[in-house]
C-alpha cells in the first residue's frame, strides 16, 4: 500500500509543453458507493492498471495499484465502466525539486488542463511554476472520478452538466481500443 499525497492546480499557459511528448491515457471508473474506495482501470502506454483509492483525508489517501493485462483493462473499460471514461495526455514536467504531472484532457473535457504534484508529506513546501494557476486540490469537481461522471469544468467557464450515458464502444474514449 502507498499513500498518495498530492496537490492539484489549473494550468493557465501551456506554452511550456511545446516540443514535449506525453503518454496517452484512457481510464474508466467502476461503480462506487459514497465514502467507499474508487476503483479505476487505466490504459497507459499500452499497459493496463487497476487502482483502488480511498477517500481523501486532507491531501492524503491510500492507493493500491496493480498492473493487469492490457486486454483485461480494455475489456473492463469497454464493458464495465459505462460512460465513466476519461481521455487525456499526461506530460511529466520537472520544476525545482518536484515533477509536475500535466494532464491535457480530450473529448468532452477538452480545454481542461490540470497539474498535479505528488508530495512526500502534507507539510512539504512546493515551488510553483509560473504556468500554474488556481489551486483545485479540494475542489471535487476537478477529481478524475467526478469528471468521469459529469461533463465537467472546462476553461474558462466552470460548468457542470450531466452527460447522458452511452454504450462504451460508441464513446470517443474507446477510439483505437479493439472491440
Amino acid at each position: 500500500m502507498a499513500t498518495e499525497i498530492e496537490r492539484r492546480f489549473l494550468v493557465r499557459d501551456i506554452g511550456f509543453l511545446a516540443g514535449r511528448s506525453g503518454d496517452r491515457i484512457v481510464q474508466g471508473y467502476v461503480a462506487k458507493e459514497p465514502g467507499a474506495m474508487t476503483t479505476r482501470v487505466r490504459l497507459r502506454a499500452g499497459r493496463g492498471y487497476l487502482t483502488l483509492k480511498s477517500p481523501r483525508y486532507g491531501l492524503s489517501r491510500q492507493e493500491f495499484e496493480y498492473e493487469i493485462p492490457a486486454d483485461d483493462a480494455r475489456c473492463i473499460l469497454e464493458h464495465q465502466c459505462g460512460n465513466r471514461l476519461i481521455r487525456k495526455t499526461r506530460y511529466l514536467v520537472p520544476f525545482a525539486a518536484h515533477v509536475f504531472e500535466i494532464d491535457v484532457f480530450e473529448g468532452r473535457h477538452a480545454g481542461l488542463i490540470v497539474a498535479e504534484v505528488e508530495l512526500r508529506g502534507e507539510g512539504e513546501a512546493v515551488a510553483l511554476p509560473p504556468w500554474v494557476g488556481t489551486e483545485v486540490t479540494y475542489d471535487k469537481r476537478y477529481s478524475n472520478f467526478a469528471l468521469s461522471h459529469f461533463e465537467g469544468p472546462t476553461l474558462p467557464d466552470l460548468r457542470i452538466a450531466y452527460a447522458a450515458p452511452m454504450h462504451p464502444a460508441a464513446h470517443p474514449a474507446c477510439a483505437g481500443i479493439a472491440h
